[in-house]
């Protein structure tokens, strides 16, 4: 499946468009962010660079990074390049500890937000014909409104419902025939549970056709599971509150990475450890400069996700540089005895075994001086617990599994349908126990 509908004349601009266009606004946002952001003057004065500094793209490399902390140490404005008088908007992220990241936005901002969202959804396949169920919590978190406001920019009718209430959001689904679903992975794998125990076919009962995921990574088993429980197309997005929200890239239906909207952000990859840029196709962590906010600018942003941009003409036309499927967050990558493991790997194993369902925990602990992992992983049918041979066959199956892609042992529990947690929001799979021992 290939996308015919394109919604901007800039996602197939050539690439010296793109590069003039950058260079123009990366100067111009250079220069706001000197003027009017005296945290970032300090910083660009400490690097030794001035605007005038900038006289390629390439001269992005001179300007320091942006980090998380950065947020913290001038919360809640101090990275703000707009007075509050044109602020329009507020959101913050849903920080798990301290102060959250507070962002804001212009009038101009909010338009560029709608743009960028109203590409996202055209290039996953949303229409003017569609009805779009939002499964995002509205509020403070930047996911649900960013959606809202681009879906309804497309002509998309809206259907607001949050998130929670898993056995209303099933009736609404089906009473109002809501054909894309908006909402994290997970959430929406346990919905489907949820519609199965109601006694509803999630693929023959309702009318679903589309699902456009975010808010947490997945992996490319989780898309399989999505599309098996719902009869859906799944497409991923990506964004952060820091950047915009959702909106910095989405995947078109050639499926072939995430388009990143290059006329308003400017990424590159650098070695997480040396701060060095890397090239085209090389895996490393996500770094991305804002070029056209003017609320809330940002240069060299590191966002910890760990990726590849892929810059050829992709199937569907658009010629936007494509990021491939995070692998994992370089902060939430697991070193166990010196092996570097991500979540997303165990995932991948874990969704391609039969009898097992999408539902897992992690857990990580020291015994002695050695750190050790353990899987937790729910069974689809309860009735193999009483059965020591399938249930030790299967144990054995997965350990064997993990250990081919992983490169360690890991112990696995197996446990009973519906034992796990399950998440409306982001799911919180890993338990790392190592420095409470």
């Amino acid at each position: 499946m290939t996308d015919s509908k394109i919604w901007s004349r800039e996602e197939t601009f050539q690439r010296e468009e793109f590069r003039s266009l950058q260079l123009e606004r990366l100067q111009a946002t250079v220069n706001r962010v000197y003027d009017k952001v005296p945290y970032y003057k300090n910083k660009l004065q400490e690097a030794g660079v001035e605007p005038g500094d900038i006289k390629t793209l390439e001269d992005i490399q001179k300007l320091p990074f942006t980090v998380k902390a950065d947020f913290r140490d001038t919360y809640p404005f101090g990275l703000f390049a707009s007075t509050r008088k044109e602020i329009v908007r507020f959101h913050a992220s849903s920080g798990t500890t301290g102060k959250p990241t507070v962002v804001g936005y212009t009038r101009k901002d909010m338009d560029t937000w709608c743009e960028l969202i109203a590409r996202l959804v055209t290039m996953a396949g949303v229409t003017d014909e569609d009805t779009a169920q939002i499964s995002f919590g509205y509020g403070l978190f930047t996911g649900a409104f960013g959606l809202h406001q681009g879906l309804e920019r497309v002509g998309a009718s809206v259907i607001p419902m949050s998130s929670g209430n898993t056995q209303k959001q099933i009736m609404v689904m089906q009473d109002f025939g809501t054909t894309t679903l908006i909402s994290t992975p997970s959430y929406a794998l346990h919905m489907a549970e949820v519609a199965w125990e109601m006694g509803i076919d999630p693929k023959k009962d309702l009318h679903l056709k589309w699902g456009l995921f975010g808010g947490e990574g997945s992996t490319e088993a989780m898309r399989r599971e999505l599309n098996e429980n719902w009869g859906l197309f799944a497409t991923e997005n990506y964004g952060m509150s820091e950047l915009i929200g959702p909106g910095v890239s989405g995947e078109c239906q050639a499926l072939k990475g995430m388009h990143i909207s290059e006329d308003h952000f400017l990424p590159e990859i650098i070695d997480p450890a040396t701060g060095k840029v890397l090239g085209e196709g090389e895996v490393g962590e996500l770094v991305i400069t804002t070029i056209t906010k003017e609320a809330l600018p940002i240069l060299r942003y590191r966002t910890k996700d760990i990726t590849s941009l892929h810059y050829e003409t992709c199937d569907c036309g658009r010629t936007t540089v494509r990021m491939s499927k995070i692998q994992g967050r370089s902060d939430d990558m697991l070193i166990l005895g010196g092996v570097n493991v991500f979540p997303s790997q165990i995932e991948e194993v874990l969704l391609n075994i039969e009898g097992i369902g999408p539902h897992y925990q992690i857990k990580v602990f020291k015994k002695g001086y050695l750190d050790k992992i353990e899987v937790d992983v729910e069974l689809i049918d309860a009735n193999l617990l009483e059965s020591f041979t399938l249930l030790e066959s299967l144990n054995n199956k997965i350990k064997n599994q993990l250990r081919t892609v992983l490169g360690i042992d890991a112990k696995v529990n197996l446990v009973e349908p519906r034992a796990l947690a399950r998440f409306e929001g982001k799911a919180k799979r890993v338990i790392d126990m190592r420095e409470e021992q």
